[in-house]
């Protein structure tokens, strides 16, 4: 396997994630096998890589869903890898999240999926709720006449804007998109990405997206790396992504049936 690409290191504070060695297996499965990421600060970085990679993971240890089996997560230079508790919640603050399947409450209305943060977490009255719900609306694209429908009345672009909104609605630092663009046309993937680079420029936040869309990652990212067999084979800017001298990374841009990354297919 080739080396993966290094650049120069950003300076401590400009450090906003850190992943040292994060290592996860599940039985006898090694998901991850020793992570390690840097991720700038008010950067978009985009993991890619083939499905079963590790990617869903990662984001799930990063976030603190899944606990590692080793390695440490350090978010502006705190190791928060085994915070419980309200030190937890604390850091939890951080971070919104862009679920795959936009991942609504059925049974809330749009204004109260995207407020759900803020009147839960933060104790918000829900008069105040609903004006930060519908500020927070319009931010996205969509109008206060969305506040009152269910997610059953909306199309699934129209869902993933309400994701959108609801993972900034409490302005967080950090914000996590799990493959934002999947099940939807290219017209309004490529408008769902236009949304992302100008929310997160707007609130100011890091992102970090995983996704093995090209075309998106080509729009949203500043940096990309690549994690192949649960480890991070390439990293650098995305302009050179196309001139990475890595072969993995060349096949799996491309989309090409031959090289060095093989898929188990079953014969009968």
């Amino acid at each position: 396997m080739s080396e993966k690409q290094t650049h120069a290191a950003p300076p401590p504070d400009d450090i906003h994630v850190e992943l040292k060695g994060l290592r996860k297996a599940f039985g006898d499965k090694v998901v991850l096998d020793g992570i390690d990421l840097k991720v700038r600060r008010r950067s978009s970085l985009v993991v890619i890589g083939g499905s079963g990679t590790g990617k869903s993971v990662m984001l799930k240890c990063l976030i603190g869903l899944l606990e590692p089996d080793g390695g440490q997560v350090i978010i502006d230079g705190e190791d928060t890898t085994h915070l419980r508790g309200r030190a937890r919640d604390r850091v939890m603050r951080k971070f919104g999240m862009l679920f795959q399947s936009a991942a609504l409450f059925d049974s809330l209305p749009v204004w109260e999926n995207v407020a759900f943060g803020l009147i839960q977490g933060r104790g918000m009255r829900r008069r105040q709720a609903r004006e930060k719900a519908i500020e927070t609306l319009a931010k996205v694209g969509l109008g206060p006449e969305v506040a009152d429908l269910y997610p059953a009345e909306l199309s699934g672009g129209m869902q993933k804007r309400v994701g959108l909104a609801r993972a900034i609605a409490h302005q967080p630092d950090i914000i996590l998109f799990d493959e934002p663009t999947t099940g939807l046309d290219p017209i309004m993937a490529a408008i769902i990405d236009e949304l992302i680079v100008s929310t997160v420029r707007d609130v100011g936040a890091t992102a970090i997206s995983i996704t093995h869309d090209m075309a998106s990652v080509r729009r949203i990212a500043d940096e990309v790396a690549m994690i192949y067999k649960g480890r991070i084979i390439w990293h650098g800017p995305v302009s050179e992504i196309d001139h990475s001298g890595n072969p993995y990374v060349d096949q799996f841009i491309h989309g090409r049936a031959e090289g060095p990354i093989k898929m188990d297919v079953s014969q009968k």
